[in-house]
């Protein structure tokens, strides 16, 4: 069924950069780690209907979700975008240069949660972002949230990547391998978190590695 997805409604859609990154990606040692590209569909839609002109990511990878943004939002529009590795980046900045959105783009080399404070040291940037994807250290996402939900305005998206952990987190804990456990724990915490949220409305849906789409309301 995954493969019947790809081959009539994704790949047909996909723009030859996206393309173009994404095989680019599958020559890295950790490619299975990027975005995959149904999520990056669902995440085009849900960027057309917002039209964020200031977005910001967390975990950036090769970047493909990354480039997504920058081809869907205004030629105007900025996103920080933050990730620990430059190097990673780097591998996907020959197609975002000439994709021509780079210009879009402020990337931080940086652990996310010091930035993520130094923003919201300043109260203009509360409530300033329109949409936010997050897709890094699991173990993380909740203290990301606490954050970014003050980033994001009322009315924004959050849109977190990997929340179902390749399924694990309906499996029984005795049959997850020893290293995806710290993972598949903090994405069950996680998803817990959001369903007690007040201040999202959300769905958890099973796009790619589980999206845990979220809307600010409060």
């Amino acid at each position: 069924m995954w493969q019947y997805i790809l081959e009539t409604a994704v790949y047909p859609r996909e723009p030859a950069p996206l393309k173009e990154l994404r095989e680019a990606t599958n020559n890295h040692p950790w490619g299975f780690i990027a975005t995959l590209p149904e999520a990056g569909q669902l995440m085009t839609l849900l960027l057309k209907l917002l039209n964020p002109k200031k977005t910001i990511e967390v975990g950036v990878f090769t970047g493909y979700s990354l480039l997504l943004t920058a081809l869907n939002i205004p030629h105007d529009g900025k996103i920080t975008a933050i990730d620990i590795n430059r190097k990673t980046y780097e591998v996907g900045l020959p197609v975002i240069k000439k994709a021509g959105v780079e210009h879009k783009i402020d990337f931080i080399e940086s652990p996310a949660l010091p930035i993520l404070d130094k923003l919201l040291e300043d109260p203009a940037n509360e409530g300033s972002f329109d949409f936010a994807f997050i897709d890094a250290d699991k173990e993380n996402y909740v203290n990301y949230h606490e954050r970014l939900i003050k980033l994001v305005k009322i009315g924004g998206l959050l849109v977190y990547d990997n929340t179902l952990w390749g399924g694990r987190v309906c499996w029984p804990e005795d049959k997850v391998p020893p290293h995806a456990r710290s993972g598949r724990d903090a994405a069950i915490e996680f998803n817990k978190t959001i369903t007690n949220d007040s201040r999202v409305e959300f769905a958890l849906t099973s796009v790619g590695d589980g999206l845990n789409i979220c809307r600010r309301v409060a």
